[in-house]
């Protein structure tokens, strides 16, 4: 069946000196560095919403459909669902990654009752099932859209109505058992709504506790079914709640740690929202590793000049160098891989357009592993950070870390007469090393 996409060429790789821009500069998919190859490390996916969802429209579009795909045009909702997904999988394709990631409402239109719904989903995820085989692509993660129905303005999981809690756990349900019947890597949660507009009518402690009772019911569904994959919450500071409950990966962790979750959840981060919470992406994926939470990623970049979430294709690789290495440093990616959780621009309004962007964002992506990796491999900053801690492994180091009090550790001061100057931390040198490696 021809689709938006089967005029596309399927994309290859030709080397950083290739002018043809549908092919991959950077991303060698065999290439094997450290050990494995560029795609086992980056797990690269594709999402459904952005890329065959999004219409085009923004706030101030009135709703207009700016992309004329035919699947927008059909005005049977179940048959426009099977419409896109023909495309969905021929784009993914041409392309050549290895896997996809979805909402169920970007797969299936909802119906009058939860029950219809599923009826919907199931059709079209049996038929995604087939496509999957076909084409080898795999699931990185599925989940549930517990944000746009209006039923869902005041939260899900956080709702003030039990009604909407137990129904979103019904959804919930159905897409978790999908998930794990189409081999997903992961199941995410990403709360869009679990927070709050004003303090004036919230009862913050009751929603927090239906928040751990929420993601503790997953869980035990997880085990319960045998699905093998992580659960990843998705962090994210606010936009479209003030506050949101998820606001960072510390933020998680502490949530986590409250309701016994910490060895049973993990984080999806998105480039995006690190920003948006006042953080760089390398900070996030740091204190998710040092957590022992880090999940999986989404890969975008905002707009500098804009405060809200723009989704835009990553660009920059030097920018993505340290989260890179702080992945590489972790041990890498489990189940978790490199979604592209972006979009193209407005007037971008060609399927041509689509490619490109995610050929650009897949080579950033690469190009900043390759850097990373090189820069890992020469231990220049890891002898740097070995050395500025090397106190740790002596007497004093190995005795503070034994559990001395402070009565022991003031006698050892007065005894030895210690007296600690500053010592420099060289940070001009070590941003000198990074810049030569991007």
């Amino acid at each position: 069946m021809s689709t938006a996409y089967s005029d596309l060429p399927v994309v290859r790789y030709e080397g950083p000196q290739s002018t043809n821009p549908l092919a991959y500069r950077w991303y060698d998919a065999q290439r094997v560095v450290l050990g494995k190859t560029l795609a086992e490390h980056l797990r690269p996916a594709v999402c459904y919403w952005h890329n065959f969802c999004w219409k085009g429209e923004d706030v101030f579009g009135l709703g207009q459909t700016v992309f004329q795909r035919t699947w927008f045009a059909e005005s049977d909702p179940v048959k426009a669902a099977h419409l896109k997904l023909d495309a969905a999988f021929d784009f993914f394709a041409r392309l050549g990654l290895p896997w996809w990631c979805f909402h169920d409402r970007d797969v299936a239109p909802e119906g009058a009752t939860l029950a219809e719904s599923n009826r919907i989903l199931d059709g079209l995820l049996e038929a995604a099932a087939r496509k999957m085989q076909d084409g080898k692509v795999g699931l990185l993660w599925g989940t549930a859209n517990l944000f746009s129905n209006g039923r869902y303005m005041s939260g899900a999981a956080t709702n003030p109505d039990p009604e909407v809690f137990a129904y979103a756990a019904a959804q919930v349900k159905h897409v978790l058992e999908w998930t794990h019947r189409l081999g997903g890597e992961n199941y995410v949660l990403w709360g869009g709504r679990e927070g709050y507009e004003t303090l004036l009518n919230t009862d913050l402690k009751r929603e927090l506790a239906q928040y751990g009772r929420f993601l503790t019911a997953v869980v035990e569904h997880k085990h319960k079914i045998g699905f093998k994959g992580s659960i990843l919450i998705e962090p994210k500071p606010q936009e479209p709640t003030k506050h949101q409950y998820d606001y960072d990966s510390a933020t998680v962790h502490g949530f986590l740690k409250t309701y016994g979750l910490e060895n049973e959840v993990k984080v999806n981060l998105e480039v995006n929202h690190a920003t948006l919470a006042g953080h760089s992406f390398e900070h996030e994926v740091a204190t998710a590793c040092a957590l022992g939470i880090f999940g999986s990623i989404d890969a975008n970049r905002g707009d500098e000049q804009l405060g809200w979430d723009t989704d835009q294709f990553p660009n920059n690789h030097a920018a993505l160098v340290p989260a890179m290495l702080e992945i590489i440093r972790a041990g890498g990616f489990t189940t978790g891989g490199t979604n592209f959780d972006a979009k193209v621009r407005r007037q971008s309004i060609d399927p041509i357009d689509q490619l490109e962007g995610h050929i650009g964002g897949m080579d950033t992506m690469a190009r900043a592993f390759l850097s990373a990796a090189a820069l890992y491999e020469s231990g220049q900053l890891e002898n740097a950070v070995s050395e500025r801690y090397a106190g740790w492994n002596g007497a004093l180091g190995r005795r503070i870390q034994a559990g001395a009090s402070l009565d022991d550790l003031a006698a050892v001061v007065h005894a030895q007469g210690i007296s600690p100057q500053p010592r420099s931390g060289r940070q001009e040198r070590l941003e000198n090393i990074v810049n030569a490696f991007v």
